[in-house]
């Protein structure tokens, strides 16, 4: 009687293992172990490869839960007769082999599924005659896993979560960081443009003369666009550091010294399309038109980066957001 109580613990024991390791290493995702690894995860190492082959590690992990919980409820059944040997065999399954161990490797997937790495590997070459023909014909007719994959918002609602459960190591200025690359691909130059109402523009026909060069450095900005008000249209950028060897006793006109090469986007053209162009070409400053391609405004880089890592302002910026200032 003695030994029964050994051989009942035993099995116990082992349907708990079978059926957490099967919750468990089936609930990791081979592609977040794929990821884990990379960054030197020691217990993804380990379970790695025995969770690719998915359905020859889950065939291995029922059919010894299977086998264990006949052989538990047998060997209960030659101890007892009728109906207590039933309900005997169901409650100590149920809360001993099932309940209690699922809730346990849920929580610590990782952590339980490595340390027991070394048990799953004996059975599944103990198995391996009659789980490796079941697998097989599963890989040909279901086929394997198919990798996650995340939309938008599903990544941002991801980022939320994780800053919300206070355990991963990102700050809160990264995460600002991630979800603004996120979503600022959906927004549109229109959103972030100085209209071209708060533009500092430049006449093409201003001379430069002392107290000109004096109002433009007052101005803070390192380009310039430069409108001609018979085409109504920019012709030009003027570059504050063109300006450092003007001579004011010479009367230069801003046409003279100004930048001819102007390059134009749309005001409903996306973002991201526009931080590419911006990487492309070398540029800071496009100007805007609108839907008659008329000048409607400016865009920076600045402007374009500050909807991924925030507000940016310096020293020297005089006006935080151009956009609000009144007509």
């Amino acid at each position: 009687m003695q030994y029964s109580y050994f051989i009942i613990i035993f099995l116990l024991v082992l349907s708990a293992l079978f059926s957490g390791l099967t919750l468990g290493l089936m609930s990791l995702n081979p592609s977040d172990l794929r990821r884990k690894i990379k960054i030197g995860n020691k217990n993804a190492i380990k379970i790695y490869p025995l969770r690719r082959r998915g359905n020859l590690l889950l065939t291995t992990l029922l059919v010894g839960n299977v086998a264990v919980n006949s052989i538990l409820a047998v060997h209960l059944g030659s101890l007892t007769t009728g109906i207590y040997a039933s309900i005997i065999a169901t409650t100590l399954i149920v809360f001993f082999g099932e309940i209690i161990p699922q809730s346990l490797f849920a929580k610590h997937a990782l952590k339980f599924g490595a340390k027991f790495t070394w048990l799953v590997y004996i059975f599944l070459y103990l198995f391996y005659p009659i789980t490796k023909p079941i697998s097989y014909v599963l890989d040909k007719t279901i086929g394997g896993e198919i990798p996650n994959s995340y939309s938008k918002k599903e990544l941002h609602l991801l980022v939320e979560e994780q800053k919300s459960l206070g355990k991963s190591d990102l700050k809160d200025h990264e995460y600002a960081i991630i979800r603004g690359g996120l979503v600022f691909s959906e927004k549109r130059v229109k959103q972030v443009m100085t209209p071209a109402r708060n533009c500092c523009v430049v006449n093409s026909n201003v001379s430069l003369t002392r107290s000109a060069l004096v109002n433009l450095q007052k101005k803070g900005h390192s380009r310039i666009p430069v409108y001609d008000k018979k085409a109504k249209r920019v012709i030009g950028i003027l570059y504050a550091k063109d300006l450092i060897s003007i001579d004011p006793a010479e009367n230069i006109s801003v046409k003279k010294i100004m930048r001819k090469e102007v390059f134009h986007i749309h005001d409903h053209d996306k973002l991201d399309r526009v931080l590419n162009m911006f990487k492309k070409k070398r540029l800071h400053l496009f100007i805007v038109l609108n839907h008659k391609n008329k000048f409607a405004g400016i865009v920076t880089l600045e402007d374009v980066l500050e909807e991924i890592v925030g507000e940016i302002v310096d020293e020297h910026d005089h006006v935080v957001d151009m956009r609000l200032l009144d007509a």
